[in-house]
This record gives C-alpha cells, sequence and structure tokens, in this order.
C-alpha cells in the first residue's frame, strides 16, 4: 500500500468516525470465509456496515478525528473490524446473536454517542442501551399516563362526586 493509499484510508476512516456516533471495534479473527459472509449478511440486514481495517491506520484516524475515543486505541491489536450503525445498540445485538453459533466475533471495544465501552464483558450491557426513538416513545408515554390517569379519575369521580355532593345536601337538608 503506497504511501498516499494509506493517506486516502486514514481521510475515509477519520469521515466515517466523524459521520457516526456508534462504532464497534470487534475481533474476528478465526472465521472461515463462509461465517464471515454469514456475519457480513447479519450485519446488513441490521443495518450495520462492517469492515475489516488496519489497526495503524484507524488509530490515525481516531487521532486525526474530533471525537475523544478515551482508551478505545488501546484494544486495537490483532485482528480488527470496525462496526458503524445508527442504532446504539444494533451492532451488539448482531454480535450477540451470532455468537449463539459461534464464539467470535468478540467486543474489543465500544464508542456510543460519545461514552467508551472497554471488553467483551459489555457486552450485555451494550444489548440493554436503547436508541433514541426508544427513549422519545418511552418518554411521550410517560407524559401521557398521568394526563390519562387524571383524565380518567375525573370521568368516573364525576359521578362518585355528584353523588358525595347530592348526599352531604341531603343530610344538611
Amino acid at each position: 500500500m503506497t504511501r498516499e493509499e494509506k493517506s486516502q484510508v486514514i481521510q475515509d476512516l477519520t469521515a466515517q468516525l466523524a459521520d457516526n456516533a456508534n462504532i464497534y471495534l470487534t475481533d474476528i479473527s478465526g472465521l472461515n470465509a463462509g461465517t464471515t459472509s454469514d456475519l457480513r449478511r447479519a450485519c446488513f440486514k441490521a443495518n450495520v456496515s462492517m469492515a475489516v481495517v488496519k489497526n495503524t491506520l484507524l488509530e490515525k484516524a481516531m487521532e486525526a478525528s474530533d471525537k475523544e475515543f478515551g482508551e478505545l486505541p488501546t484494544v486495537l491489536k490483532g485482528n480488527t473490524s470496525i462496526m458503524f450503525a445508527e442504532a446504539g445498540n444494533a451492532p451488539a445485538k448482531v454480535i450477540k446473536a451470532f455468537r449463539k453459533k459461534s464464539e467470535k466475533p468478540l467486543l474489543k471495544g465500544a464508542f456510543i454517542e460519545e461514552a467508551v465501552y472497554i471488553g467483551d464483558e459489555q457486552l450485555d450491557a451494550l444489548v440493554d442501551i436503547k436508541s433514541k426513538d426508544e427513549l422519545i416513545g418511552e418518554i411521550v408515554g410517560l407524559l401521557q399516563s398521568p394526563a390519562k390517569n387524571v383524565i380518567s379519575a375525573l370521568k368516573s369521580g364525576g359521578g362518585t362526586l355528584a353523588g358525595i355532593i347530592k348526599t352531604l345536601s341531603e343530610k344538611e337538608g
């Protein structure tokens, strides 16, 4: 690979790092061609893009990026593939589902909305991360719930309230 080609790869990786808020680094070493194709297909179905990268070029792209990757460059050893996705938990779900059939890919680390996760033991926590749309849906549901309770209480209590007032007025009379 010439110096110009390396420079171009670093520029492309830096642009991808800038454009994506959710970045996963995995180890897929030891997977044969067929299994790797299956993993790529699973990623494609889940709207996750995956590419194998050279550690040194990715490290230079991380340095050139505006984002603060913390300890993430320390996991760049051995075979590394990078996954990008809109939903923060999509790559984690793909990895977890794929690991039911294979012991790889292993999670090396992840960068999710400015938070850094290091190590394969973080996979379950990453699967549980909710997407922005899921969080908005939950908040809307929570905001609607008290209003619905008040309205239903007023509707059901309307008859009860009228009955109480009528009873009280009859007692006084």
